[in-house]
């Protein structure tokens, strides 16, 4: 356990107690005391780090979804051509720099998209090996303005 873990447990324990003492005597204050101490010790000896990590994996994930939906919106509001693959390698990087969860959620879009894209729309094989280009470009850290098309708006 870390100094500053053990610093917060202490200060917990010490709470609590205050707690018990304000309270004063008395059978239902004295139980409820004695189940907060062993709470708070049960609570202080338990890692919660990968409760943390797996919540920030979800909350990355979820921004990167949404980073990634930007995206797709921009590209429908710029209706530019040739800025296809931008967009894509711009909602990838966006999606990836929020963590892991990000990363993730960006390639899952990424390739049901395209799955998608390939089998219902028609489009060709090289379209869709040409966007995943793109999407990994991005995903890996790659400057999305390498596809970025002569002409496009800042804003975008």
């Amino acid at each position: 356990m870390s100094a500053v873990s053990q610093r917060c447990s202490r200060t917990a324990h010490l709470s609590v107690l205050q707690l018990c003492v304000r309270l004063g005597p008395g059978t239902g204050t004295m139980r409820l005391c004695v189940c907060l101490v062993l709470l708070s010790l049960l609570c202080a000896s338990v890692d919660m780090s990968p409760l943390r990590e797996g919540g920030k994996f979800v909350l990355d994930a979820l921004g990167g979804a949404r980073d990634m939906y930007r995206a797709y919106q921009d590209m429908r509001e710029a209706n530019y051509k040739g800025a296809d693959k931008y967009f894509h390698a711009r909602g990838n990087y966006d999606a990836a720099q929020r963590g892991p969860g990000g990363a993730w959620a960006a390639k899952v879009i990424s390739d049901a998209r395209e799955k998608w894209q390939s089998d219902v729309s028609g489009r060709g094989a090289e379209d869709t090996r040409a966007d995943q280009e793109a999407n990994a470009w991005g995903r890996n850290g790659g400057d999305p303005n390498r596809y970025r098309p002569a002409g496009l708006p800042s804003k975008y």
